[in-house]
């Protein structure tokens, strides 16, 4: 689900191009295999249709999005070097950095349109430096089957730095209340709505309010929203965050159309952030694909 000024302008792409939306400067396909869209603000995928498939995309975004510099809420924003409020990567002096870093507001250069198996693949660089120490680059590869992004940090410093990050996927569903997420049970989680209390998933999720929880698990997932059946692959990732706001959203999208999505994120966080030394490298992905795509 985008907003219908996005869908009018994928409906009036042809191949690829570059078009402002929101005060933003957007890349655009609509190919064969698909349509997506690509914010350069945070190198934010907006939306992914991949050719064939029902409904209106895969992801979901508000149809009040904030004006500059602010984010947009939807698609896949970046969170880095930190997710939330741990800021083990934050060089401000009181450590008073934004919620999820800078990376999500921060302008990408995109350095490479790469066609290859009747898809693309698009590379993305910031145009400032965000660190002193860790540097990111985003890789995107959509095609008929999958949408697969990459958020990768090198460490280019001298001292290890703890790193946490998130792709902070806003899954677009039927319903929020009425989905099930598969693969979880047994697992456990911190519930961010009860201090961070552990406790153990017993059975399969299944979202009917409000929920914020981080499960220990690298298992590939499924979300079922009685209408597709969508399949949330991870790698370099032990943290599968799930989060939906309930019935008091924030102030940039209402409760109905918050009801349209489910976030199913692929993250590093308290439970596993990642301590990166120098000239090492870290990837955090996550890959998006219908359960009966091979």
């Amino acid at each position: 689900m985008i907003p219908q000024s996005l869908r009018a302008l994928l409906d009036e792409t042809r191949g690829q191009r570059r078009a402002e939306w929101s005060s933003r400067e957007l890349w655009l396909a609509n190919e064969p295999w698909g349509e997506l869209a690509v914010s350069l603000q945070g190198a934010q995928v907006l939306h992914f249709q991949p050719a064939g498939s029902d409904g209106d995309g895969w992801l979901w975004v508000t149809p009040t999005p904030q004006a500059l510099p602010g984010a947009i809420r939807g698609g896949i924003p970046l969170c880095w070097p930190w997710f939330a409020d741990e800021r083990g990567a934050d060089e401000s002096p009181d450590r008073s950095g934004p919620m999820h870093g800078p990376a999500r507001k921060a302008q990408w250069c995109l350095e490479a349109v790469d066609e290859h198996e009747g898809g693309v693949e698009l590379h993305l660089s910031p145009t400032e430096r965000l660190h002193s120490q860790l540097v990111p680059r985003t890789v995107i590869q959509a095609n008929a089957r999958r949408l697969h992004v990459e958020l990768i940090t090198e460490h280019v410093g001298e001292t290890p730095i703890k790193l946490s990050g998130a792709l902070h996927s806003y899954l677009a569903v039927a319903d929020s209340f009425a989905c099930r997420v598969e693969g979880l049970a047994g697992a456990r989680y911190l519930d961010k709505l009860a201090g961070f209390a552990e406790r153990e998933q017993q059975g399969e999720l299944a979202v009917r309010g409000e929920l914020d929880r981080i499960y220990h698990s690298n298992a590939e997932v499924v979300l079922d929203d009685g209408h597709r059946r969508l399949r949330v692959a991870r790698q370099g990732s032990d943290s599968a965050v799930v989060w939906h706001p309930g019935e008091a959203p924030p102030d940039d999208t209402s409760p109905a159309a918050a009801r349209r999505f489910l976030c199913v994120e692929s993250a590093n966080t308290r439970l596993d952030p990642v301590w990166l030394v120098p000239g090492a490298q870290h990837l955090l992905g996550t890959t998006l694909s219908r359960e009966d795509s091979e």
